[in-house]
C-alpha cells in the first residue's frame, strides 16, 4: 500500500456512499436526451469503449446513459469455450485475484484477505461447501461489457443480499481497505453444477446504483438492514452455461468460488491478466 493509495482511499470512508449512488442512479437512468448523450458520448472518449463490438452503436437509439451502460454486445462477438469440462469466465475485466480459499480464507491484496463466511453474509454453512476451494475476482471497469453469464450451468439454490458500504473497488482501494469485498454491498447466487455448489457473489460499489440478476429482476436498491435470502427449492430456475445471470448497472467486481477437489484454474489465470467473456479460466476434474 503506497501513501497515494493511502490517500486516494481515505476520504472514502466519511463519504456518504449510499446518497452518492442514489444520486447517481438519477443521472444515469435520465432520458434527457442532450445530457445522456453527453455522458456517452464522455465516457466512450475518457475510456476507450469499444463500440464496434455493441449490439446498438448510435448512441442516439439509447433511452438512457445506463441503458448504454448496460448494451447487448453482437452474436459472434464473444467465443464461449465449449470444450468438455472448461469452465467460462463470466466477464469482459480484470482478474484482480485467484486462487485457493485457505482454511477459509480468501486472498484480496498483499496482507489483507476476507472470510468466505464474510462474502456469503456471515452464514457458516453457507460458506462451509467452499472451504479450501478455489476463487477468482474480476474487476469490471467502465469500458468493459457489464453483464454477467453462467461459468457453468447450474440450478440456482439460494441467492443472498448483504448490506454493506460501496467502496470503490479499484487497485488503490483493494491495496488499501481490509475486508474490501467483504465490507461492499453485494449480492450472492449459489447454484448446484456438475462440480458440486458454485457462488457468483456480484459486488458493489461507489456509484454502481443497482445490481440485478434475469431470475429476480433488480435486488439492490434498496438498501437493506440486514442480509435477506431466498431459496429455490420448487422449480428452481436453470441457467445454462454461458447463459446471462445478471448485471451491474454501473461497474463493479465478481468473485467466483468452487468447492474443493472439484476444480483448476488455468495456470496464466493470475493477477493483472485481461480477460474476455466466455474464455476458457479453468477446468473441472473429473
Amino acid at each position: 500500500m503506497t501513501i497515494k493509495e493511502t490517500l486516494t482511499t481515505l476520504p472514502q470512508y466519511i463519504l456518504p456512499h449510499h446518497a452518492l449512488s442514489h444520486m447517481m442512479s438519477r443521472l444515469t437512468h435520465c432520458e434527457n436526451k442532450a445530457w445522456k448523450n453527453l455522458m456517452i458520448r464522455q465516457i466512450i472518449k475518457h475510456y476507450g469503449v469499444n463500440m464496434d463490438e455493441a449490439l446498438i452503436q448510435d448512441i442516439e437509439a439509447f433511452k438512457s446513459f445506463n441503458h448504454f451502460f448496460t448494451r447487448e454486445l453482437k452474436p459472434g462477438v464473444r467465443q464461449q469455450t465449449w470444450e468438455n469440462g472448461a469452465i467460462a469466465c463470466p466477464a469482459d475485466g480484470q482478474v484482480s485475484q485467484a486462487g485457493t480459499i485457505t482454511a477459509g480464507r480468501i486472498f484480496q491484496a498483499k496482507g489483507k484477505e476476507f472470510t468466505a463466511t464474510e462474502l456469503l453474509g456471515g452464514d457458516n454453512a453457507r460458506a462451509e461447501p467452499f472451504n479450501n476451494g478455489h476463487f477468482t475476482t474480476i474487476y469490471l471497469s467502465p469500458k468493459d461489457y457489464h453483464r454477467l453469464h453462467m461459468p457453468l450451468a447450474g440450478t440456482l439454490r439460494e441467492m443472498v443480499h448483504i448490506p454493506g458500504r460501496l467502496f470503490s473497488v479499484n487497485t488503490a482501494t483493494t491495496n488499501s481497505v481490509p475486508g474490501l469485498f467483504a465490507r461492499n454491498e453485494r449480492v450472492a447466487a449459489i447454484f448446484d453444477t456438475e462440480v458440486g455448489p458454485m457462488a457468483l457473489v456480484l459486488v458493489g460499489a461507489i456509484f454502481v446504483s443497482s445490481i440485478e440478476t434475469v431470475w429476480h429482476g433488480v435486488v439492490s436498491p434498496p438498501t437493506v438492514e440486514s442480509v435477506r435470502a431466498w431459496q429455490y427449492r420448487d422449480d428452481p430456475p436453470q441457467l445454462a452455461k454461458g447463459e446471462e445471470m445478471g448485471r451491474f448497472n454501473m461497474g463493479s467486481t465478481i468473485i467466483v468460488l468452487f468447492g474443493e477437489n472439484q476444480m483448476t484454474w488455468n495456470e496464466d489465470l493470475r493477477s493483472g491478466q485481461t480477460v474476455k467473456l466466455g474464455q476458457a479460466i479453468g477446468k473441472v476434474k473429473s
